[in-house]
């Protein structure tokens, strides 16, 4: 009988995204392949600390988005990038910020042959984590360090955009140093309403829609909460299309769907917490031109930004027709209802096939890597 592959599935994590990913790793977890797969539960919890959790328990409230948690019942863990893969279980050890040589730890270590690492936002979808994969030589699943950066930064992701001539949306990106621009001077350039948010953030999370001036600072300081840098973009009147991304070198496009939100924007609460905050409409009733248009520039974002695996590609349609790119998404919501998931769904694959299909990308690009000389002599 052939020895299944041992699968860790690293979730949570120090990101205002961390019960996204509680449930994208919930889904996951129930959905993969098990006469293939051996599943290890990894948690990340909101200190950093990466757990080993039991199957039974994992989740505190994992029926109720709003208070879903991470046990802390876990043995602490951590990678020792010297024997590919491994993971130590430090059971009753706090090693936080000390350096101690590998023979010192006499503790189990348990081999991990691929990461699934269903980390949403910053410290997970930002290249931290999967520099990190890469140093420890494991193969993973997703975009590797370039792209995962490119993609979470929604300032150097537009710049990227714009100068591959892929069509985009007008922004103003401000840093925490830096003197923000009057109102006026931002109406001038980008038109009411904009929109400001955080370029290293996810989900909606500390997004403010903005009409009037005396709502301008207010946007601006809950923007800074979430990170040091953010974006002023223009509000793009139309429909809200997305398209789901699969591949490496020669990835596919699927059908391209469409999200109505019944709150004033797809918001963190419209995604998340309100069942009736939006509906999917799979696939988008569109015209077949219009369909192949978003289906070609999710392709062309994907190569643009040096992605690899799976990726998400949000777009606004004009009433004239005009397909406008919004953003991308390196490792998008992986719930069942998530719409990345069910874009492959409603184009022929099932989520476990699709679970599968990424690990499968994860070994290909890692056997292509590994034929690369790292030395010249």
């Amino acid at each position: 009988m052939q020895k299944k592959i041992t699968v860790g599935i690293l979730f949570g994590g120090k990101s205002a995204e961390h019960e996204v990913s509680l449930q994208s790793a919930k889904n996951v977890y129930e959905a993969i392949d098990r006469s293939r797969y051996e599943p290890v539960l990894i948690g990340i919890d909101k200190s950093g600390r990466w757990l080993l959790n039991n199957a039974s328990g994992f989740l505190l409230n994992a029926e109720d988005p709003g208070k879903i948690s991470l046990s802390t019942k876990g043995s602490a863990v951590a990678l020792i990038p010297q024997s590919r893969g491994s993971l130590s279980v430090m059971q009753g050890l706090n090693i936080s910020g000390q350096t101690m040589p590998l023979d010192s730890i006499n503790v189990p270590a348990q081999r991990i042959d691929v990461i699934f690492p269903i980390l949403h936002g910053p410290f997970g979808e930002d290249g931290t984590v999967q520099g990190l994969l890469k140093l420890a030589d494991i193969p993973f699943v997703g975009a590797g360090v370039l792209g995962s950066a490119a993609g979470m930064d929604k300032d150097v992701m537009k710049r990227l955009l714009r100068d591959s001539g892929i069509p985009i949306g007008k922004f103003i990106t401000l840093s925490s140093h830096e003197k923000a621009p009057d109102f006026s001077t931002v109406t001038q350039t980008l038109g009411l309403p904009f929109f400001i948010k955080p370029a290293n953030m996810g989900s909606s999370v500390g997004i403010s829609k903005v009409r009037t001036a005396t709502g301008y600072p207010t946007a601006l300081a809950d923007a800074f909460q979430y990170d040091s840098k953010l974006l002023i973009e223009e509000y793009i009147p139309g429909r809200e299309l997305e398209c789901a991304v699969l591949g490496n070198e020669s990835p596919e496009a699927s059908v391209a769907g469409e999200v109505i939100s019944s709150h004033e924007f797809y918001s963190y609460e419209a995604k998340y917490l309100d069942e009736k905050g939006a509906e999917l409409i799979i696939p988008a009733k569109i015209t077949e031109e219009i369909s192949q248009r978003v289906r070609d520039l999710s392709v062309q974002t994907f190569r643009a930004l040096c992605c690899e695996g799976l990726s998400r590609v949000d777009f606004f349609l004009r009433e004239n027709g005009e397909v406008l790119v919004n953003e991308i998404n390196t490792m998008p919501g992986f719930t069942k209802i998530s719409m990345y998931p069910k874009l492959w769904e409603a184009s022929g694959i099932s989520y476990t096939n699709l679970i599968t299909r990424l690990i499968e990308l994860a070994f290909e690009r890692y056997a292509k890597e590994q034929s690369l000389k790292t030395s010249v002599l």
